[in-house]
């Protein structure tokens, strides 16, 4: 069910069963939406760059008291004016995108309580969180100016979440990002040389080799061999599907299976929780000639229970990464936690 929210912001809801009645007015005195970030290009690399000052003011809360994204309580309006919701999504209202640097910023909450978390889910909300995703990248792809569809989730405060409460976001970019354009260029590379999809060669090397944590028929998540990150797992199709909006309602259901297995494997990592962050690399909206296979990615920071990976100079400034961690015995750390 579709909504708006005080300041002119849509609000979608998102049920795991039809019937629920989402028509509760958000009733906050809030002024007009009006997105304020602004693109520019880095004159010497030529990538973009978002600047978005406003976003320093935005709501910083890891408790239950004064949540935003907890449902409405009379005398207590949050950015939910329902009493109680199983997944919803509205626009960001402090965004780095829209307005004059174009594309659109939304938030989805996976779950109506505060200290829920998307590994623990049922099978029924996952899928509710899929079907939502699909429909979001679907809606999203068909704005004007969108190039990119990105969906992501940062977990614990050591990865910049700002608010505890189960969420995640969605990023339309006017813009292929720096990653995604590296993607599409060694995707070109390969079709060229070999005739085929870069992602559907990878996939099928890595489902029989060392680094699979997990898999299932038509998903395999693995370590991949050049690892960035300490821990760090890519989940894909075994055959190319170009997004998120492309999968069956029974894939949905298969791949958010196994992506909720993968996270309580990185959760069992360490005797305190572990901070991740989750992402999902759809295909872009045009070249899809050259590259029509999307996949997601669960990584952390922390390489053991009191160490972190920082991004040092190497990192930061030359975009040269250096592991600490052997991705094949990272593999076999995530296929050893008991789930």
């Amino acid at each position: 069910m579709h909504g708006l929210l005080a300041d002119g912001r849509e609000i979608v809801y998102y049920d795991d069963r039809p019937g629920r009645d989402r028509s509760a007015r958000d009733t906050r005195p809030l002024t007009a939406f009006a997105p304020r970030g602004e693109l520019r290009h880095d004159p010497l690399t030529g990538d973009p760059v978002l600047i978005a000052a406003h976003r320093q003011t935005r709501t910083v809360n890891s408790t239950r008291a004064g949540c935003p994204l907890c449902p409405s309580r009379p005398g207590s309006p949050t950015e939910i004016p329902a009493a109680d919701y199983d997944v919803a999504v509205f626009e960001n209202r402090f965004p780095s995108l829209g307005g004059q640097a174009g594309g659109r910023c939304e938030v989805v909450c996976f779950s109506g309580e505060h200290d829920q978390s998307v590994s623990r889910l049922p099978a029924a909300r996952l899928t509710t969180i899929g079907r939502a995703w699909a429909d979001r990248t679907a809606a999203l792809t068909r704005l004007p100016g969108v190039e990119q569809v990105f969906v992501f989730e940062n977990r614990g405060a050591e990865v910049g979440a700002t608010l505890a409460h189960p969420h995640g976001q969605i990023y339309a970019y006017p813009y292929l990002t720096p990653v995604q354009r590296s993607v599409l260029r060694s995707a070109r590379a390969h079709r060229t040389e070999h005739g085929s999809c870069l992602l559907c060669h990878t996939v099928a090397r890595e489902a029989d080799g060392p680094r699979v944590v997990a898999a299932t028929a038509q998903f395999v998540a693995y370590v991949p061999e050049s690892a960035r990150w300490p821990f760090e797992v890519h989940l894909a199709p075994r055959s190319c599907v170009g997004d998120l909006a492309a999968l069956a309602p029974a894939e949905i259901t298969e791949l958010m299976g196994l992506y909720a297995e993968v996270l309580r494997r990185f959760e069992g990592l360490f005797t305190n929780p572990t901070p991740y962050m989750a992402c999902w690399h759809q295909a872009p909206v045009r070249h899809r000639a050259d590259l029509d296979h999307f996949y997601g990615q669960v990584f952390t920071t922390r390489r053991s229970a009191d160490k972190y990976k920082f991004l040092a100079s190497s990192e930061s400034a030359a975009g040269a990464f250096i592991n600490d961690v052997l991705p094949e015995a990272a593999a076999e750390r995530l296929r050893a936690v008991r789930i």
